[in-house]
């Protein structure tokens, strides 16, 4: 039997995607809802809730998974910190999955990147670069966002290190700074590169996506893998085995 999944953001981007392809995962969306939806009227008879829809909506989608006992798959990006943290504490009282991206492809390169930034010393110098379409509201992207998660986490270094573009005579580059750039424009899916640059030479990790569709597909994976998962909060890297 399909699985039974209750989309909220249904007429988003990602929502559209999502019901599209939803059959060839073996997945039904039996209820689409969007903002000013009630979530508490079609939840009891879910089996799962993705929710691709706005900042503000996820603490209610959290509470009411809790309420209802619903494992959640959680796309949404654009929080701030304080937020993030907030949230993550509610996510892990369900089975909860939270990524910024689905992608296969995305996830290695997490993995990548992980792996180079612990090789490469402080005098690899560390950027990510990446770029959406015009229509995109927050920045950098959920991904770059957890990209840059990633090298700080393994150079132990905190978020005062990063910088976001450069403007004015900002001086020599410090070594502990990590750069941060969003391009937005026409209809890019999303592309996304890391870059460790030295004296010398520079590595370059990068992936690019053309169809929207991989993000789908990889929310649905990771929608049949969280049904019967304990509670917790797991990512990408969970679903994949890539841990």
């Amino acid at each position: 039997m399909p699985l039974q999944i209750l989309l909220n953001g249904a007429k988003g981007r990602m929502g559209q995607v999502i019901a599209s392809v939803a059959g060839e995962m073996n997945a039904t969306i039996y209820a689409g809802l969007d903002a000013g939806d009630d979530l508490s009227a079609s939840i009891s008879r879910c089996e799962v809730i993705i929710d691709f829809s706005s900042p503000g909506a996820t603490a209610q989608v959290l509470e009411l998974a809790q309420l209802h006992h619903k494992p959640v798959v959680l796309g949404t990006t654009g929080h701030t910190p304080a937020e993030k943290e907030h949230l993550r504490s509610m996510a892990a009282k369900i089975p909860c999955v939270w990524a910024g991206n689905f992608s296969v492809g995305v996830n290695l390169l997490f993995a990548l990147t992980q792996r180079a930034a612990g090789i490469l010393g402080a005098d690899y110098d560390a950027e990510v670069v990446e770029m959406h379409h015009r229509f995109k509201k927050d920045a950098p992207s959920g991904t770059a966002a957890r990209l840059l998660d990633i090298i700080l986490e393994e150079r132990q270094l905190t978020a005062t290190a990063l910088r976001h573009g450069r403007a004015g005579l900002t001086g020599e580059r410090s070594p502990t700074e990590v750069g941060v750039h969003a391009l937005r424009g026409g209809d890019v899916v999303g592309d996304h590169t890391v870059i460790f640059a030295a004296l010398g030479e520079r590595v370059e990790l990068t992936h690019k996506a053309s169809d929207r569709a991989i993000f789908a597909r990889g929310a649905l994976r990771a929608a049949h893998w969280i049904i019967g998962q304990p509670p917790g909060l797991y990512d990408m890297q969970d679903v994949l085995g890539l841990k």
